[in-house]
């Protein structure tokens, strides 16, 4: 109906994005918000993507999987289903004996989980590995391995790589843990669907991943959790704890220090990896450790955000000499 000003491509280029006409070849790619040009890689999990002529071309390998579990008892399952479960007992982090009850598996990992704080809230104190007859477990700052009598041998190796103590199995599960609060449990692809417990089932769907030990469906992180104890013995976790509402004095101090979470420090990230969880979590134990540990608590909860912004290409270096 009128005519408009503005500027338009010469017939066959194309807008670059940044106020440029250019040939197709040359179109630019974009990811998380930030352009790359042709020919530009990327990495996302462990696969490679090249830009070409505007679109990514990636190879598609298959990843290990990771269940993340770190703090007063947050949860990211291997799909990426984000949760927090505060029980005191033990609970099967993840195995591969799932289905009848008769069914043959090659592994368990079990998480014991007991107070930590006076507000209720619970974290990982020790972690079990049952690798056909062999177990290994790791409380506090050890490590010890107990030879069981049943089932195929398979062979592990352990070593320290920084922080962490690394031990993998030659079946394919990996276990990551820092000696304080936080395990990673690393399984290869070929376990996809195969697995339950707290971290779910490997799928790539975090939409099922609530199947609880009968396996029906749950919505609900608590009932979800109970069904997944080793002990009847241990009572059923009936509320959702929340410390700053126990402890409403530590709140305001706890949101000040994990504000670095959501801060220009990690500003590369946060188009990667959404940091809202990441500071409620923060928030979460900054107000429940308060019976000495009150920094370990908080730092371990920045380094969860910090470890998966490393995994999502953004490399933050957050730690000063009055930060952790």
């Amino acid at each position: 109906a009128e005519c408009v000003s503005g500027c338009v491509c010469p017939e066959g280029l194309f807008d670059d994005g940044k106020g440029g006409c250019v040939q197709e070849k040359d179109c630019p790619c974009s990811h998380n918000n930030q352009q790359y040009s042709p020919g530009e890689k990327i990495t996302v999990d462990c696969n490679t993507c090249t830009c070409q002529k505007g679109d990514w071309s990636c190879t598609k390998d298959l990843c290990y999987g990771t269940c993340m579990i770190y703090g007063s008892g947050h949860y990211i399952t291997f799909d990426g289903k984000f949760y927090d479960f505060d029980g005191s007992c033990e609970y099967v982090a993840t195995q591969d004996f799932c289905g009848d009850k008769n069914s043959s598996g090659s592994f368990s990992i079990i998480t014991e989980n007991v107070p930590c704080g006076t507000t209720g809230v619970t974290c990982s104190k020790a972690i079990k590995i049952f690798l056909g007859v062999s177990s290994d477990t790791q409380c506090n700052k050890d490590y010890k391995e107990i030879q069981r009598d049943n089932g195929d041998d398979v062979k592990y190796w352990n070593r320290t790589v920084g922080l962490y103590l690394v031990i993998e199995a030659s079946n394919g599960v990996m276990l990551i843990w820092d000696k304080k609060t936080t395990v990673f449990i690393k399984l290869t692809p070929d376990y996809k669907g195969k697995v339950c417990g707290l971290c779910g089932n490997f799928d790539d769907k975090s939409n099922n991943d609530f199947t609880t030990r009968n396996g029906l469906q749950e919505t609900n992180a608590l009932k979800f959790g109970n069904s997944w104890k080793q002990s009847s013995m241990c009572p059923d976790v009936t509320e959702e704890i929340k410390p700053c509402d126990v402890k409403p004095h530590r709140k305001s101090w706890a949101e000040k220090e994990c504000s670095i979470i959501r801060s220009e420090v990690f500003k590369i990230c946060h188009s990667k990896v959404d940091p809202t969880p990441f500071y409620e979590a923060c928030v979460h134990d900054a107000c429940s450790c308060d019976s000495g540990g009150d920094c370990e608590c908080f730092c371990s909860a920045v380094a969860a955000y910090a470890q998966e912004c490393t995994k999502a290409q953004a490399c933050v270096f957050w730690r000063t000499p009055d930060i952790c």
